[in-house]
């Protein structure tokens, strides 16, 4: 029988686009597999917010990591965790500590306090994620150049860089949907683009070649919103 991480791996090779709305807790996570998405990501942001920490690695990492065992045991699908940039673990650590918890990938983002890190740094550290774990996780790399701005060739070289480092999937996050193709085609490989409830579409991004489409923290975000337009109606006097 092969493992949850191979069948993970599969989803990113043929077949329908990968589509994973991210989950903060069991509960979200069974709601996700239940609705037939056949693997669950987690959002380390929402995660955090859930537990009362903000997003930028504020979350004390054995936090993190138990979330994320908790979301792996609630279901039966791959689970992949969202982990920022690593919590300053050293990668071998990050790696087996990750293990532990049941999940078969990750997202490794390549900025700390909103700065981009060496790109070649990086992919050391992507590289030593890679021996530790062979085959039993799917890394994700996340490409950060376009929170600050929109140098392509820029998000490009990391990407490469990140693919040869052992990366399965490249994360070029908030990549406008106008230059996605270039980017995809420039990198290489599977590609995840992220989409939102309120835009871009996971249509709209899978046209513009991307093969994994995720949420991050905007479906909770969302469900908050809705939660305070819900409360005033809750409060109102019955007569």
């Amino acid at each position: 029988m092969a493992s949850k991480a191979e069948l993970f791996r599969a989803l990113h090779h043929g077949g329908p686009p990968l589509i994973l709305p991210n989950a903060w807790d069991p509960v979200s996570a069974r709601i996700v597999a239940e609705a037939g998405f056949p693997a669950v990501a987690t959002s380390s942001g929402a995660i955090a917010r859930v537990l009362g920490y903000d997003d930028g690695q504020l979350t004390p990492v054995a936090e993190m990591f138990t979330a994320v065992a908790r979301i792996a045991r609630a279901v039966d699908v791959p689970v992949t965790a969202d982990l920022e940039a690593g919590y300053e673990l050293p990668p071998k650590e990050f790696a087996e500590r990750l293990l532990e918890t049941g999940a078969v990938g990750c997202n490794l983002e390549d900025s700390v306090d909103d700065v981009l890190v060496d790109p070649a740094e990086q992919a050391d550290y992507l590289a030593e994620v890679r021996a530790t774990a062979g085959a039993d996780l799917v890394i994700n790399a996340r490409v950060d150049t376009f929170l600050g701005g929109e140098d392509v060739a820029d998000a490009i070289d990391r990407g490469r860089r990140y693919r040869r480092a052992g990366a399965d999937c490249v994360y070029p996050i908030f990549a406008p949907v106008d230059v996605l193709p270039e980017v995809v085609t420039g990198i290489g490989g599977p590609i995840n683009a992220h989409a939102a409830p309120e835009g871009p579409t996971a249509a709209e991004l899978i046209a513009a070649g991307a093969g994994r489409i995720s949420y991050g923290t905007s479906v909770h975000k969302y469900l908050m919103g809705t939660l305070r337009d819900l409360l005033p109606r809750l409060s109102r006097d019955p007569a």
